[in-house]
């Protein structure tokens, strides 16, 4: 890690950057072992959304179908996604996406870098395609949460 990280985490919301320092901490095989263990870490839907997806919007930059929605309750952030069980990496994304953003305010939320994906040190261990996907996803949010809080 460079000289500068530190103070790039201090700018981060705290799940964010706990996130960061743990994959930036292990190797790239281990990264991608973590990165299938927050596939597994997905909250299921609730049933508002399960029964109704119309509701969510397809992250078509994804390769693998990838859901999501924005609710802002109070103030706070809460994202919903679903990623097929059989595409781990992508969940994986959308999962700690979901994680980082979950209850953070809209200002907080907003000031998540674009690039958060780029610094997670997976760059090196997935394909580009898959690092699109997973800035599509925060993007979405992003700009879902605007309009949201907007309104």
């Amino acid at each position: 890690m460079t000289g500068s990280a530190p103070s790039e985490s201090a700018a981060l919301p705290e799940a964010l950057a706990e996130i960061r320092h743990d994959f930036l901490d292990l190797g790239v095989k281990d990264r991608l072992q973590l990165l299938l263990e927050f596939s597994n870490e997905l909250p299921e839907l609730p049933a508002r959304y399960a029964d109704h997806p119309d509701l969510l919007e397809q992250v078509v930059e994804c390769q693998s179908p990838v859901f999501i929605f924005v609710e802002i309750d109070d103030g706070l952030v809460h994202l919903y996604a679903t990623a097929p069980r059989e595409s781990p990496t992508t969940r994986g994304f959308a999962s700690i996406v979901a994680q980082g953003l979950d209850g953070l305010t809209v200002d907080e939320a907003l000031g998540v870098p674009d690039d958060y994906p780029q610094t997670i040190g997976l760059v090196e261990a997935v394909s580009p395609l898959r690092i699109r996907g997973m800035t599509a996803l925060l993007g979405r949010a992003k700009r879902q949460i605007r309009e949201k809080s907007a309104a």
